[in-house]
């Protein structure tokens, strides 16, 4: 059953309870929290708007989508991500499109005809989503994976109408003992797109499966665990 929810008023957003309302469940590599799409989505759409989200995994966009009363389209390039988003959704009352395709080509999605963009792409290849998908952002290097994201940028400029919004959560990681500002990285990224920065919202992060072990190795080699992820809030403007 549907909550009642007091929205963010902050930059900071912590959810120490993930959710698991509606069937939402943490169970898919790396999905996020069902309570930054529900957050998103309420400030930046209206009832019967088109929410797109391109990298669409176990589907917790599309189902806050239809509790919120908006229409929506999930695409992944994964077969098996959008078997299970299909099952997420199943008995929601809400016009919903599941899409097989490459976010950096949504060729069969009409320019300017997006309300509002959420998604949570992969941060290149810490979480492998497939074993050879030709196209997954998740299997290529660093350097292969800024290219692509320049073409999911564009894209995302495309079918956004004006004025509207795209929000993207990111996070960094770490080589050879330095921080690789993965995050800031890709909102610049966005920025030269064309796309203007609304919000910079940090989120921090919960249960995270290995951070016992990475507790040992950051005091024997002397550096803190991330905790934390970006969300960043563009608007399209011509």
């Amino acid at each position: 059953m549907e909550r009642e929810f007091e929205l963010e008023t902050t930059t900071v957003w912590n959810f120490s309870n993930r959710g698991d309302w509606s069937g939402h469940k943490g169970d898919y590599p790396g999905n996020w929290s069902p309570y930054v799409p529900r957050n998103i989505i309420s400030r930046y759409s209206k009832k019967g708007d088109i929410v797109l989200d391109q990298f669409v995994g176990s589907g917790t966009t599309l189902v806050e989508s239809a509790l919120l009363g908006r229409r929506a389209i999930g695409c992944d390039i994964n077969k098996k991500a959008l078997m299970i988003s299909k099952e997420r959704i199943k008995g929601l009352k809400s016009n919903i499109v599941l899409l097989r395709k490459d976010a950096t080509n949504l060729n069969s999605i009409k320019s300017s005809s997006i309300d509002l963009i959420c998604t949570h792409p992969p941060y290149f290849n810490i979480i492998k989503y497939s074993n050879g998908i030709k196209g997954d952002l998740s299997l290529m290097n660093e350097k292969e994976f800024y290219i692509a994201i320049e073409k999911v940028s564009k894209e995302c400029y495309r079918v956004l109408k004006n004025n509207k919004y795209c929000a993207v959560l990111m996070g960094d990681t770490r080589k050879n003992g330095y921080v690789v500002p993965l995050a800031f990285n890709v909102m610049n990224i966005f920025i030269n797109t064309g796309f203007k920065l609304k919000e910079i919202i940090i989120k921090q992060q919960h249960n995270c499966r290995s951070t016992k072990y990475w507790e040992k190795i950051s005091l024997k080699r002397n550096f803190y665990l991330i905790a934390h992820e970006y969300l960043f809030v563009f608007r399209k403007n011509f």
